[in-house]
């Protein structure tokens, strides 16, 4: 529900951030929650959505911090609308202290939308008494340790067991902001033509081993040179790794078995010419890698399919090449997808683990023999990855673990360079 507010003020930011937040809480990802806010306000300027947006992931990666405060602020908790709506506006006034004026003002003006304007008085005393209380209440959130490194609690826990000399470095790299990572469409333009263009439109970068190119500020795509005609992707460079660790060559038949939304894919298609099969079991995420390759001028068959589903969309051929890109708890990327922290629970990791032993079973049997499969997750969790691999190692007899830069396995921690991964490479043996 909209207000009388102007859509540039920061109440109707504050009141659209709030919806979606609220939305994820009750189970929804970001990113559909967004989708639905552009759709019904399509005429937002860009710098307006950005507000939007800005507003509803630092209240997601703040997850447990602001409900600290709240049970501290009230006495019961509120509505789900209400506690949405104070979550933002709690990030907001500890991110932006010198703005803690307009941002309790804009803030009750955006509660005017919550049954007809009930919760207005509510929400200026909690957002006050924050205020008053602010030196105390942070105090407090640094002894707890939800508040503190703003993750579940089970999941601190389960980062502490498997990285104990690092855990605290992650959960901080997981409240961050990500970097933006690009790469170069090398059929359609050399890496350092595109690194001077990108120079040339003002953009500052630098370029890692491997070949991704890092902003040193993020930028709408708008702004990126040669975007809409398909001369870049925008794509993590951790992420960037599978292409080149599958190592694809001319000729090959390849398998991208969880392929939206065609990152990888796109980027299997530019480093060599392959008769490549994308697939994904969601049909309309399955369109958004159709886009993806459109603008890049790439192609492939793309089927909408479980890819366990072996005898719905298998012709009897082998693949030389399988990429098994696997659903998992997203624990890598949390700072991109800060709702994955209020969407998991932690029985979840059990149910992910199942699907991607399935997942690995079924693949399996299409990889020829002296194929090789590269096991991807952007989790950072062992059961999903180190234990997951040993688990199906040990039970194909003609599986062999290749080494990845020398190691049996890449685990890589999210660093200000790239997000979370994990990769294991098997070969089939003849």
């Amino acid at each position: 529900m909209t207000g009388n507010f102007q859509p540039d003020s920061l109440a109707f930011a504050l009141q659209q951030a709030a919806d979606a937040v609220g939305e994820v809480i009750a189970g929804r990802s970001l990113n559909e929650t967004l989708a639905q806010c552009w759709r019904t306000h399509p005429g937002l300027p860009p710098g307006v959505r950005g507000a939007v947006q800005d507003l509803a992931y630092t209240a997601l990666r703040r997850c447990g911090r602001d409900d600290f405060f709240m049970a501290r602020l009230m006495e019961k908790t509120p509505p789900p609308a209400v506690r949405a709506l104070l979550i933002t506006a709690l990030a907001r006034l500890e991110a932006r202290p010198e703005d803690a004026h307009t941002v309790v003002n804009q803030a009750v003006e955006a509660a005017c939308t919550l049954a007809q304007g009930k919760y207005k008085a509510l929400t200026n005393g909690v957002l006050r008494n924050f205020l008053r209380r602010c030196d105390e209440l942070i105090a407090s959130a640094v002894r707890d340790e939800a508040a503190h490194w703003q993750h579940p609690r089970w999941w601190i826990a389960r980062l502490r067991r498997a990285y104990p000399e690092s855990w605290q470095a992650i959960l901080e790299a997981g409240n961050s902001r990500p970097p933006m990572a690009l790469r170069g469409n090398r059929r359609r333009i050399a890496a350092a033509d595109f690194q001077a263009r990108l120079t040339g439109a003002g953009l500052a970068t630098r370029r890692l081993d491997g070949g991704a190119i890092i902003l040193e500020r993020p930028v709408p795509v708008e702004r990126l040179p040669g975007f809409a005609d398909g001369l870049c992707s925008v794509q993590d460079a951790g992420a960037q790794r599978a292409a080149l660790l599958l190592d694809a060559h001319d000729g090959m038949r390849v398998l991208d078995a969880c392929a939206a939304p065609g990152g990888k894919t796109a980027h299997l298609l530019e480093t060599a010419q392959v008769d490549l099969l994308a697939l994904d079991a969601d049909a309309g995420r399955a369109v958004r890698v159709s886009e993806n390759l459109l603008r890049l001028g790439l192609q492939a068959s793309i089927v909408p399919a479980d890819c366990r589903e072996v005898e719905t969309w298998w012709d009897g051929r082998a693949f030389d090449r399988i990429l098994a890109d696997v659903p998992c708890s997203a624990s890598g990327v949390v700072r991109r997808h800060p709702d994955a922290k209020w969407l998991r629970r932690e029985k979840d990791i059990a149910q992910f683990a199942r699907v991607q032993g399935e997942i690995l079973d079924a693949l399996w049997r299409v990889l020829a023999p002296g194929g090789k499969l590269l096991y991807a997750t952007c989790s950072l969790f062992p059961e999903e990855n180190g234990r997951q691999v040993a688990a199906f190692a040990a039970r194909q007899e003609d599986c062999m673990r290749l080494p990845i830069d020398g190691l049996p396995e890449l685990q890589l921690l999210p660093t200000e360079d790239h997000d979370g991964f994990y990769y294991a490479l098997l070969e089939k043996q003849a």
